[in-house]
């Protein structure tokens, strides 16, 4: 290798790194906290969420769709991509909405596509929600999203036995307050895998992109993807305690061994390539 040509390597290599550190600076714990209800403490109890990684939806659970069909849960995921699994109701007065917004930014910065790369679930937590209620909010975040009416994000109501066995499955506890006509739940959205087992918790309102991309792509389960995303996913692995993608140093390192190997085997390939062109002149002359 050339004497000019490492410097610009060396440079591309510190380029990296920065790229690198900066993203595994914005993995930061969530900072979101679900506004305080009226509701007793021996209630709030249940507002919670156990994770369930690996557990199935209960995918036979009759469910009704924004059109008022009767459908089931098998019906409503794809068989083929992984599908982002939301839990609000339609009288929220905030936060399901927040929740719901920063999924559509999240989504949206992602690049990938709704229906090409994942499919998109919200169920109504309250039995008193009309799929006509159901409709309207999903042409609302459909139109955010930039989709079309037909975009396979699905909003569903159900009866509070057919909810509760839903949410009980993914463990997405929540409460309703009688004095404020409300329910007590987290802010967190589920993604599933196409075989309907649950893959990845995000919490808050606000998701970083590269958070649900690695999430959607992780839910896949060895789908074919684009090779860059494979090196990022062994560079930033799930940590549990603060619920993000965090900079993962053996892969990073493991990633750079890799790339060592491939630009050795390239750089062997060019110099028997220009001694073979050196030979082929020798013997030309």
């Amino acid at each position: 290798m050339s004497s000019r040509s490492r410097p610009t390597s060396t440079l591309f290599a510190l380029a990296f790194l920065l790229l690198l550190a900066r993203r595994a600076e914005a993995f930061g714990p969530p900072t979101h906290s679900e506004p305080a209800l009226n509701t007793p403490p021996s209630a709030l109890e249940a507002v919670r969420v156990d994770e369930k990684l690996g557990g199935p939806v209960p995918l036979d659970t009759e469910l009704i769709d924004e059109g008022g069909q009767r459908v089931t849960l098998r019906q409503m995921l794809s068989p083929d991509r992984p599908t982002v699994l939301s839990l609000a109701y339609f009288r929220c007065p905030q936060l399901c909405s927040l929740v719901l917004k920063g999924l559509v930014k999240s989504l949206s910065e992602t690049q990938l596509g709704l229906g090409k790369d994942y499919h998109s679930i919200t169920l109504s937590i309250d039995p008193r929600d009309t799929p006509e209620e159901a409709s309207k909010w999903r042409a609302r975040y459909l139109q955010q999203l930039g989709q079309p009416e037909q975009a396979p994000w699905r909003f569903l109501t159900g009866t509070q036995e057919q909810v509760k066995k839903v949410a009980d499955a993914v463990g997405f506890g929540y409460a309703y307050d009688k004095s404020s006509d409300q329910y007590a739940h987290a802010a967190v959205v589920m993604v599933l895998s196409p075989q309907g087992t649950v893959s990845r918790y995000l919490y808050g309102v606000d998701f970083p992109a590269m958070d649900m991309r690695l999430a959607i792509n992780e839910a896949a389960q060895g789908k074919a993807g684009i090779t860059l995303e494979r090196v990022m996913l062994s560079c930033f692995k799930y940590d549990p305690a603060t619920r993000r993608y965090g900079f993962y140093v053996f892969g990073f390192l493991r990633m750079w061994w890799f790339v060592g190997v491939g630009m050795a085997a390239t750089l062997a390939v060019l110099i028997r390539r220009n001694a073979r062109q050196r030979q082929a002149s020798g013997n030309g002359a």
